[in-house]
């Protein structure tokens, strides 16, 4: 017997389920949701016009990779190689419209094919080298990145000002990073669901020998998907180096695994045939929002890495278990499957159970890992360069140790070397209303257009270990690292008596530390023209990567007398390289005059450091920042002392 449903009720009570299987069928969705509701709830600057703005100009970069990689995930492949592409993208614009003259327009058109030559390449070598597309795409991560350090030569070079408006906003509150994301997301979604290309990445994807059976040219497809996803590298560097106002060689490092976690959160499959352009986007806005949102609530910046790997492991869970759930209902939509049946209330249940349990690990996670406020009236936001290094851990425990005394609420991040995510923290800082802002500057350059946000909106910026260009702060607190060099290369050249072969490790290419040290050290050694400097290689201004590259230097030059490191890190790392020749036959000078490497002065396998006292130069930065908010007048600038340190004196630094 038939039954009637009465339409009053079906209308009412459509608006209800539509929107509640829309949660359900979209976890990605649902998770972005929960993050804003979280975010919304624990931080009160969070939910300001200008900070969702910031948290769009963020997500720009992530998710116009992203959009990139989504062709080539859908096609069960991997492109790697998006960051380092981007980055030579950008590079060839800035080199060939300064350096080698050539017209704006023919440099962004020189940029863009220089994205698809590479991702060209890579088509090629999966489809026709046969080569995994793992494989394929990491080595044109390494060549790209090469060919960007070669043009560059290591330093960032402006960008033409015609092409920066990119980087810029509409009517003065619009950005337009934003809007090149919307209209790359708007072409990615009309290629994958309107074109031929982007059915037959779905088929490719999905069965590709079905495909090469059907008809369907693969090794030609394969070609233009890659391509297609360097094109979109080449936009987002240009987007990016339009925000920085330069082209940064070492620039969207590490980019390309955050575009993966953002088709990935998206709802795209590894194995292929599945994801769609607003799950890209949606993945691209949830680590934009937790990036910004934790930076907020002051959450540690070593624990910050840790709540994302966390919340994003939880969103593709849920994303799975739904589409499990999904799977199972289908199977049984035969017998008890209904609306209303015991199953799907359950399966209801469980999907709300599951979101809830988001909720409340992300609450559980920035609550419990907040640092916490100091109860100061005076708020001051820090951002350093790494603290993946002794001397910026040392600068940071100097500037709370003073805000701890002075009862200041000290926020501090880690840039993590990258200029795009320093320029994100300063935003975030300026947005959130903090008394003033401590920089110590990844590039000197880059961080320019972010600390003139803060200018406009009354907060001083005080730099911190290196100056900051194109920009007013209201004082620098720094070592001079150019004397510096010079005070190396003097200590070193008395030493072997001014006479000598030596070798130069140099730090992370493109960095204002590693050219001002080098070139302070270059200056001074030329007083001494029986030294030799017979190789130069960078570094890192990494431990590990000091002992790797000491020792491939030590077979090409057995006969070095002196070693000079651009920071002790990387000093200890040629001093375990050379072995028994440490402090003996072999000088080696350092920079930093951290822990370690005045402890290795001490025993005598380090001759010497130049010590910087990085805790000092973080409470003096501290005491400037407090100063500048309060009004009063600093310095323009603070020299923090700089002495070599050698076994005769180290005591005094110990």
């Amino acid at each position: 017997m038939a039954t009637d449903t009465h339409p009053s009720k079906a209308g009412a009570g459509a608006a209800g389920p539509g929107l509640r299987r829309l949660l359900l069928d979209n976890g990605a969705l649902t998770a972005l949701i929960v993050l804003l509701v979280a975010m919304s709830l624990l931080s009160g600057d969070f939910l300001t016009t200008q900070n969702l703005l910031n948290v769009g100009v963020q997500a720009a970069v992530t998710a116009i990779l992203a959009f990139g990689v989504t062709f080539v995930i859908v096609s069960a492949g991997i492109d790697l190689s998006v960051g380092s592409v981007a980055a030579l993208s950008a590079t060839v614009l800035a080199w060939a419209a300064t350096s080698a003259g050539v017209p704006v327009v023919l440099a962004v058109l020189l940029a863009v094919a220089t994205g698809i030559a590479c991702g060209f390449v890579n088509g090629a070598l999966v489809a026709y080298g046969k080569l995994p597309s793992f494989i394929a795409t990491l080595a044109m991560l390494s060549i790209a990145r090469g060919l960007s350090l070669v043009i560059s030569q290591g330093s960032p070079i402006a960008f033409p000002d015609s092409v920066s408006v990119l980087g810029d906003t509409l009517g003065g509150w619009l950005p337009v990073p934003v809007l090149v994301m919307i209209a790359m997301g708007l072409i990615t979604a009309l290629v994958l669901a309107r074109t031929y290309l982007g059915r037959s990445m779905y088929a490719i994807g999905g069965n590709e020998e079905a495909a090469r059976l059907s008809g369907l040219r693969v090794k030609k497809q394969k070609l233009a998907i890659y391509a297609l996803s360097g094109l979109f590298a080449a936009v987002a560097g240009i987007v990016l180096a339009s925000r920085l106002t330069s082209a940064q060689p070492q620039a969207a490092q590490g980019y390309e695994l955050d575009a993966i976690a953002a088709v990935v959160i998206g709802g795209a499959s590894l194995a292929g045939g599945v994801g769609k352009a607003s799950g890209t986007l949606i993945g691209a806005l949830i680590l934009a929002v937790l990036r910004n949102g934790l930076n907020l609530m002051s959450v540690s910046a070593f624990w910050q890495q840790v709540v994302i790997g966390v919340v994003i492991a939880l969103a593709v869970l849920l994303d799975t278990l739904r589409r499990k759930a999904g799977s199972g209902a289908a199977a049984g939509a035969g017998s008890s499957a209904g609306p209303g049946s015991p199953g799907a209330g359950r399966r209801g249940a469980m999907k709300a159970g599951l979101a809830l349990v988001c909720v409340a690990a992300v609450i559980a996670a920035v609550t419990f890992f907040n640092s916490g406020s100091s109860g100061g009236n005076t708020r001051i936001g820090m951002s350093l360069s790494t603290l993946n290094n002794p001397f910026f851990v040392q600068m940071k425990a100097g500037a709370q140790a003073e805000a701890k005394a002075a009862g200041i609420d000290l926020t501090v991040t880690d840039a993590q070397n990258d200029a795009s995510q320093q320029a994100n923290q300063l935003q975030n800082f300026t947005s959130s209303g903090v008394d003033s802002i401590i920089v110590n500057p990844v590039d000197s350059d880059a961080v320019g257009p972010a600390v003139r946000g803060a200018d406009e909106a009354g907060i001083p910026v005080i730099a911190a270990d290196r100056g900051v260009n194109k920009a007013d702060t209201a004082t620098l607190v720094a070592s001079d690292n150019v004397a510096g060099g010079k005070l190396a290369a003097k200590a070193l050249a008395d030493k072997l008596g001014g006479k000598g072969s030596i070798v130069v490790l140099q730090g992370t290419a493109g960095t204002s530390a590693s050219r001002e040290r080098g070139a302070g050290f270059a200056a001074g050694i030329k007083a001494y023209p029986g030294i030799k400097v017979v190789a130069t290689q960078p570094a890192d201004f990494d431990r590990t990567k000091g002992l790797d590259v000491m020792t491939n230097l030590l077979q090409g030059h057995p006969g070095i007398t002196g070693v000079f490191a651009e920071n002790d890190e990387m000093a200890l790392g040629a001093v375990k390289a050379l072995g028994s020749k440490a402090g003996k036959s072999v000088s080696v000078v350092g920079f930093d005059g951290t822990p370690d490497g005045l402890k290795a002065v001490g025993t005598g396998t380090l001759y010497a450091s130049v010590a910087q006292q990085p805790k000092e130069l973080g409470k003096i930065a501290v005491r400037n920042a407090v100063r500048a908010a309060e009004d009063k007048k600093v310095a323009g600038t603070v020299k923090v002392p700089v002495k070599v340190v050698t076994r005769q004196n180290v005591a005094d630094f110990s």
